[in-house]
């Protein structure tokens, strides 16, 4: 089964259809999508000022963590989730538009990056939440920064038939 007929066949289901053809199912979950991306993404810049040195300077990074860090899941948990149930109602929407694509592909970057800040750099906090961040994760925060506003810019745009294959 080729990646298109795939999406066909989730298109064709009725639930697909029937949340795509309802009045307000879409518009509701597109509203919750971006008010909880509105909110993760805000509380990803704020930790990512944190690890720049940029904001809250004066609070230990691991404080702002454990402030941050579980509202930041609610927000991801929620955005995951009603981000799954747009794509359901609507998945030939998002076949051929290779920003959604490269959204997806960033949001995935953008996962390895954390995880990859949690498993190394956050290991030796202790040494440098206080501090001045090391480099590494000084990195991580840019990186973080720059992929949250790709995803969020490339998110927006793919509402739009711009750079579409079939």
């Amino acid at each position: 089964m080729s990646l298109r007929s795939w999406f066909e066949w989730v298109d064709a289901f009725p639930s697909s259809i029937a949340m795509r053809e309802h009045l307000y199912a879409f518009p509701v979950l597109l509203t919750i999508h971006l008010i909880s991306l509105a909110m993760f993404a805000g509380l990803v810049v704020m930790m990512d000022l944190r690890l720049l040195g940029v904001a809250y300077r004066g609070t230990p990074f691991s404080e702002v963590q454990a402030r941050l860090f579980p509202w930041q899941m609610v927000g991801m948990v929620v955005t995951f989730l009603a981000g799954l149930l747009l794509f359901y109602a609507q998945p030939m929407r998002y076949f051929g538009k290779v920003l959604y694509w490269i959204k997806m592909a960033l949001i995935v970057l953008a996962g390895v990056n954390a995880l990859l800040f949690h498993l190394t750099t956050y290991r030796s906090v202790a040494k440098w939440h206080t501090a001045s961040p090391p480099l590494r994760a000084k990195v991580a925060g840019v990186l973080s920064l720059a992929m949250w506003a790709c995803i969020v810019a490339f998110g927006r745009l793919t509402a739009y038939d711009w750079l579409t294959f079939e």
